[in-house]
């Protein structure tokens, strides 16, 4: 069993959320805020452990790190993340957290501190260094705290995978960054590694061995490196659906960018990649067919599907107003 401090507490989370680690002090933080299906929950279990909190800080904008951030910023706590990231969302940038690319919800939000690489943040009664660790995503950050060798590492890597990077959208060599990313923090000699998914790894040295060989593979094959991609966003589109019915599959994931994007990258079309996405899937066990309709076969939390009826950032704005008396 791993050691955390006293002051630090950590929520191991099923699919589609992520972990949480909730740092006492004077100054409260929360890392991370699990999928806006479960942004009650999440709420409700800062509260249950802290009276007030003051600050919650984005490893990045993924729908399953940002989803309680609105619930969490109207009862007064701040949002930091990276400083790409924040201004992109003070934009309302169409591709913020890649809700839309991805058809993944994201309730609206914005961000109080931005952050940028070797920037100094007080979490609680600690001092943590923020690190830029792009790859999963280009503003992508990981916090260190030196004198417990705490490391929290975001989606950069878990022990017993590492984070899909999206070669349409930030270009060729995001598996390269990312596998430099892994590098930087794993000079770091962690004592503890806090990922976003799944469990702390017993032995860190280890899993960063597992985690560079991984991401070295997905440098050498950049196709290999597009169909693992499609995979976790198809399973995770099943995961927070609670399926979708299989005579409805196809059409779902012809009208999807991140598939036509993974098609063109593949030199294949779009319906040709959708048919060998689930045929894969369901082969490998991946996916599964129960009551006529694909489900993920990983673990997941079920999601109120009132609660995916969110506007995408480029009509958060608009929504904003609309809802003014």
């Amino acid at each position: 069993m791993v050691a955390l401090p006293a002051w630090a507490t950590w929520w191991r989370r099923p699919f589609p959320d992520a972990n949480l680690l909730l740092l006492h002090g004077r100054q409260p933080a929360l890392v991370d805020s699990g999928f806006v299906g479960h942004a009650e929950e999440t709420f409700e279990w800062v509260r249950a452990h802290t009276a007030r909190l003051s600050l919650v800080v984005n490893t990045h904008w993924h729908s399953d790190h940002v989803g309680g951030n609105a619930r969490l910023q109207s009862t007064g706590a701040a949002i930091a993340a990276a400083t790409p990231d924040a201004q992109a969302l003070a934009r309302r940038d169409p591709g913020c957290c890649a809700a839309e690319y991805l058809d993944q919800p994201v309730a609206p939000y914005t961000v109080d501190t931005p952050l940028h690489d070797g920037q100094i943040l007080r979490l609680g009664d600690a001092d943590w260094e923020v690190v830029a660790t792009p790859g999963h995503t280009p503003g992508h950050l990981s916090l260190w705290q030196p004198e417990e060798r705490l490391l929290v590492v975001g989606d950069a890597l878990s022990d017993y995978d590492v984070g899909w990077v999206n070669l349409a959208l930030d270009g060729p060599d995001a598996a390269t960054t990312a596998l430099a990313s892994l590098h930087r923090l794993a000079d770091l000699a962690p004592r503890v590694l806090l990922p976003s998914h799944g469990p702390i790894p017993a032995d860190p040295g280890a899993a960063f061995v597992t985690a560079l060989r991984r991401a070295e593979r997905l440098v050498a094959d950049p196709a290999g490196a597009v169909w693992y991609g499609a995979r976790r966003i198809f399973a995770f589109a099943l995961m927070i659906r609670d399926g979708i019915p299989a005579d409805e599959v196809e059409s779902y994931l012809h009208a999807r960018a991140w598939l036509t994007d993974a098609a063109r990258l593949l030199g294949r079309t779009s319906e040709a990649l959708a048919v060998e996405l689930v045929d894969t899937m369901l082969r490998s066990g991946a996916i599964v067919l129960r009551d006529n309709r694909l489900h993920a076969a990983a673990e997941h939390a079920p999601i109120a599907p009132q609660t995916l009826q969110m506007p995408f950032p480029r009509r958060w704005q608009a929504a904003a107003a609309s809802d003014r008396p």
